[in-house]
């Protein structure tokens, strides 16, 4: 399994679970964000995590169009 599938496959677990618990979603979301966060605070500075995160943030739009992207 790559990284990619390992994540996938548990955050669909949680998502599951948060259904099926009657939890909301949205709420179980933030908390694996927290937990992630953490984690790569334990190996990188808060400087890289930090510009990880806002990298992630400016590019969540999936409709942006990107100047490097050919017509």
């Amino acid at each position: 399994m790559t990284a990619g599938e390992i994540a996938r496959a548990h955050f669909a677990a949680a998502m599951a679970a948060a259904k099926t618990q009657g939890q909301d979603a949205d709420a179980v979301a933030r908390n694996l964000l927290s937990l992630v966060i953490s984690s790569m605070l334990e190996r990188r500075s808060v400087a890289d995590v930090r510009a990880e995160l806002l990298g992630a943030a400016e590019n969540v739009d999936p409709d942006t169009d990107y100047a490097f992207m050919r017509p």
